[in-house]
Parts: structure tokens; C-alpha cells; sequence
């Protein structure tokens, strides 16, 4: 499978939610080198921010509206940014297998967690985490993001630093 090229465009979804003023995270899904759904932030500007409308949740919810049954453990997962522990905990109880992304999240990247300690529906899970695809090109649109006074979430805080640093 051609990681980078997928993963541009999940970076295509997170310009588009940075266009819209929002954080800049992209996901999509894909079965069989095919696009199946995308997903992008949204909740983090206006009077409704919210921490459910995550880029992966929405692409998550966009595949379960999908008439085709395909096998999740044949799905690929890429994210623009590490999966929180929601979304991490979400695409596990979906059945995918492959995770994707390009910027690791020091503030709240759920990947690093230790399945082995969990009950056997994580530990069993049989994930496979592919990390910094595409690192560069995400990380800058972070940093642009952050740098930006107007962008308020999460401002000043160990991501943003982080993703400034990069």
C-alpha cells in the first residue's frame, strides 16, 4: 500500500478543516488501495466546541453509513495525527487492524498504550501502528496552525509547543 500517497490525502482533509478555521486533523479510511470514507475536525471553533468530532470518529461514523460490508481488519486507518485514547480505543472496537499517521500527539496520543495490561477485547486487539508518514508536511500545517493568535484551541499547551518546536 502506498502510504504516502494516502496519507496526502488525509493532509488534504486536515488543510480543508484548517481552512474552515478549524484544528487541522484529516483521517480517511481505506480498503483494497480505495477510499472508502474521510473524516475531518470539526467542534474546536464557535459556540458547540466539543472532544467527540475528532477526524476519526467522523470517519468512523461515515463507514458504519456505508452499504458495502467490508472486513474491518482489512481496513487502513490514516490520521494527519496520533489517535487520541478515544479514537485509538473506537478503531480497536471497529475491528480495524492498521493504524497510520504522521505526527505523534505528546499530549494525548493514545497509540503508545500499553495493550498487554488491558482486558483481553485491547489486549487481543492485534493492532499494527505505523508512525511518521508524511511527519514533515502534517507537523508544519500544526505548527502554522499554533502559530496563528486567531487559534485559540489548545494554545499554550504541550502540543502546541511541540508542534511549534518541530
Amino acid at each position: 500500500m502506498d502510504y504516502p500517497r494516502f496519507m496526502e490525502t488525509a493532509l488534504d482533509q486536515a488543510r480543508a478543516a484548517y481552512a474552515a478555521g478549524e484544528f487541522p486533523v484529516g483521517c480517511i479510511l481505506v480498503h483494497q488501495d480505495r477510499l472508502l470514507t474521510s473524516g475531518r475536525r470539526t467542534g474546536t471553533v464557535g459556540e458547540k466546541i466539543n472532544e467527540v468530532d475528532h477526524a476519526e470518529m467522523v470517519a468512523l461514523r461515515r463507514l458504519a453509513e456505508i452499504e458495502t460490508k467490508i472486513a474491518p481488519k482489512d481496513i487502513t486507518l490514516f490520521s494527519t495525527l496520533e489517535p487520541c485514547l478515544m479514537c485509538y480505543g473506537a478503531i480497536i472496537l471497529s475491528g480495524i487492524k492498521t493504524i497510520v499517521y504522521a505526527v505523534e500527539d505528546v499530549m494525548g496520543g493514545g497509540t503508545s498504550c500499553d495493550l498487554s495490561q488491558l482486558k483481553p477485547l485491547y489486549r487481543q486487539a492485534g493492532i499494527s501502528i505505523v508512525p511518521n508518514i508524511l511527519r514533515t508536511d502534517s507537523a508544519k500545517l500544526l505548527k502554522t496552525y499554533f502559530q496563528n493568535p486567531e487559534n485559540t484551541y489548545w494554545k499554550d499547551s504541550l502540543l502546541s509547543r511541540h508542534a511549534i518546536s518541530l
